[in-house]
């Protein structure tokens, strides 16, 4: 019977398409009436009262109020029901591991820091996972049944070929082969593993500077110099997940390093990573370096030096930019992006007067010639590329009413 096949163009497909139009506007505009709706998706309104009709008794959305302020009667208004699915993220670091839940709607309900100083083998590992996840469940009221799905970003990348993680030797405790399937196992959702930088170019595409983009370069710079690539609208991992492990690149200006994995580093690394940044302070005569780590040191240098703009900090901002601008003109050579994102708090904390120094020396390096920006989400643009990877997989299986 019609209807009931699931095929293309049958009723209950036509159905299913028209729920997921309606539950993505009312997630991009916020509540709407049904005739709202109905003009939004062409339906007419005995269709669209059907629709939200359908979607109401699924869960999927709830009645928040009312219209006021318009002439006749005040129409009900619509919206995606928040406690419909709930999704987290992982932000982790050699240092900590930052957790948050969001509900389906986007809105962050609960978030976890668990500081993870020194060593730690494997088992270590699944335990403060499952401890900072917990932090987060707990402070968005929930249990870890109610999570559909969880995105762990990373240093480096686990090699789908043999499932273990590659290009960060500086995070112990992950490089267990076992690892992954010990954190199935103590994990009740399925569970996604991705590269800290690629999670803030997803970010930045959801919600910022890559809006509208389908090739771009985000760029990043804190504890370590990384690149995500963007190419028609797909993140490209490469063969064993390091693409964009760009701090290993040999560029001109900085020695050539041997066994860079050993090493954990590179020629773009040594000449424009955050360490870098420490250095050519104190050559240039800056006083106070600040005390801390060299990633916060560096971002605090680059901001001062930015909020300067003068005499020993312009020339820091010059030299930095020349750096960055080296080892981007090879990229751009290669993959001629239509953006380059600056990301990570070495890079944006620089604001324009760095942006406008790395655009200048690039446009002098490169044939081709992005244009650059800054990084507009900038409270923690990993964890909430965390979050946005797990909320679309979770709206997908949620949304899709043919299922249901």
């Amino acid at each position: 019977m019609a209807g009931t096949s699931g095929t293309p163009g049958t009723p209950r497909v036509l159905r299913a398409m028209n729920d997921r139009a309606a539950l993505d506007l009312l997630l991009e505009h916020g509540p709407l009436s049904r005739t709202r709706i109905g003009k939004l998706t062409g339906l007419s309104k005995p269709t669209a009262s059907q629709l939200l009709a359908r979607l109401e008794a699924a869960g999927l959305v709830v009645v928040t109020g009312t219209s006021e302020g318009r002439p006749g009667p005040n129409a009900q208004l619509y919206a995606v029901n928040p406690a419909a699915a709930h999704a987290a993220g992982l932000d982790v670091t050699p240092e900590r591991i930052l957790a948050a839940v969001a509900d389906v709607t986007g809105r962050t309900v609960g978030e976890y820091e668990l500081p993870t100083p020194g060593r730690r083998p494997a088992h270590t590992v699944v335990r403060q996972v499952t401890d900072a996840l917990d932090g987060a469940v707990k402070a968005a009221g929930l249990v870890r049944a109610d999570l559909r799905r969880l995105v762990i970003g990373t240093p480096g990348a686990f090699d789908p070929n043999t499932g273990r993680l590659r290009y960060a030797s500086h995070l112990p405790g992950w490089h267990s082969p076992a690892l992954l399937d010990e954190l199935a196992a103590a994990l009740p959702m399925p569970v996604e593993y991705e590269n800290d930088v690629n999670l803030a170019a997803v970010a930045e595409q959801r919600l910022g500077a890559a809006r509208g983009h389908d090739d771009f370069v985000l760029l990043w710079n804190e504890g370590g110099l990384g690149a995500a690539l963007v190419l028609g609208g797909r993140l490209h991992r490469g063969w064993t997940g390091g693409a964009g492990e760009v701090g290993f690149l040999p560029v001109p200006g900085a020695p050539l390093v041997r066994h860079v994995t050993k090493a954990n580093s590179g020629g773009y690394q040594e000449l424009a990573g955050s360490q870098a940044i420490p250095k050519l302070a104190r050559e240039l005569g800056i006083k106070p370096i600040p005390p801390g780590p060299y990633s916060e040191v560096a971002a605090a240098l680059v901001e001062q030096a930015a909020d300067i703009n003068a005499g020993a900090h312009r020339e820091l901002l010059k030299t930095y930019a020349t750096g960055l601008a080296t080892g981007l003109a090879s990229l751009v050579s290669v993959l001629d992006p239509e953006l380059v994102i600056l990301s990570g708090a070495s890079l944006s904390r620089g604001g324009e007067p760095l942006r406008a120094l790395v655009q200048a020396e690039l446009e002098e390096l490169a044939a081709s010639r992005p244009r650059l920006v800054v990084g507009d989400v900038h409270e923690q643009p990993v964890l909430r590329g965390a979050l946005e990877s797990a909320l679309a997989a979770t709206r997908d299986e949620v949304f899709d009413t043919s299922a249901h």
